[in-house]
């Protein structure tokens, strides 16, 4: 079992490495933070510090950095080259998956992801959702999955509501998509593929592109928590509550687990699935607890 906790260092402060713990020095003290409980570390201000010898060891215990920029945002992340004993294999194989199963698995993901959906709606707009998850084909030819984006965030959020506009909500959502992106690209290297080649998401200047492809149908639970939040401003508090959502249980394989774990449980289930040519090895995550 990995670590569990979402560490969050604010403030001035130096992070090194002591007997297997990360050492936080602040000026008025220090404190410790044993390694191995630890999933996600979050460097929220650039007035930290941090030794090249923890850095290293944090990549040995597959630990999740994240470092925030001027404004405490998500700006980049630390990744291993290698994150599994036979990249080389899992890189040959991913370059040699075939046009048809990726698309087949899109379309297994887009259906997914509208369902997810459909459960946050209201009759009527369910009802519509119900409709267009009908009609997916393959590859979801027809973008059925842009159409229901519409019809789910305009219930969420108002007929108004515009991902392009700069405001609270969308800063909301942001924060919460990346830290869901970040650990997406954390299972996606432990298990040894690339993040850059996706099965759906190609653009050239996206380095995650397979991250973004697997990651749909999990947008819902940021969703959810920025419908129940309706954020007016964000600052602090806001971005704790989205720090917490890898704390949160959910269901996979009939079996209560974190986020984060489940992230893990769900991102083995699509190589097991690409490597045997077998989707109904794909295993989703199911109702909060």
């Amino acid at each position: 079992m990995s670590g569990w906790r979402v560490i969050v260092v604010t403030g001035r402060s130096k992070l090194d490495l002591r007997y297997n713990s990360i050492s936080i020095r602040r000026d008025n003290g220090t404190d410790f933070i044993h390694i191995g409980e630890v999933n996600t570390l979050i460097l929220e201000t650039t007035t930290i510090s941090i030794t090249a010898a923890l850095m290293c060891e944090l990549i040995k215990q597959k630990v999740k950095v994240i470092f925030c920029d001027e404004k405490s945002n998500p700006h980049f992340e630390l990744l291993p080259f290698y994150g599994s004993h036979d990249c080389s294999a899992k890189i040959k194989e991913q370059i040699a998956w075939t046009d048809f199963l990726k698309e087949s698995l899109w379309t297994v993901i887009v259906t997914e992801k509208v369902e997810n959906q459909m459960k946050k709606l209201n009759k009527e707009e369910y009802r519509i959702l119900e409709e267009y998850l009908s009609q997916i084909e393959h590859n979801d030819s027809t973008n059925r999955e842009g159409h229901s984006a519409k019809i789910y965030f305009s219930a969420l959020f108002g007929n108004n509501f515009s991902r392009n506009k700069e405001n609270s909500l969308n800063a909301f959502l942001n924060y919460g998509y990346q830290l869901l992106l970040s650990a997406f690209n954390k299972e996606i290297v432990a298990n040894g593929y690339l993040t850059q080649i996706g099965i759906f998401h190609k653009n050239m200047f996206n380095y995650y592109n397979l991250s973004s492809d697997l990651m749909e149908p999990f947008r819902v639970i940021v969703d959810e928590l920025a419908y129940k939040e309706n954020p007016q401003k964000f600052e602090k508090d806001e971005k704790r509550k989205l720090q917490n959502i890898l704390n949160l249980k959910f269901r996979i394989n009939n079996v209560n687990h974190y986020l984060s774990d489940v992230i893990k449980i769900y991102t083995k289930s699509i190589f097991d699935a690409l490597s045997s040519n077998d989707l109904s090895l794909v295993r989703f995550f199911q109702d909060e607890l």
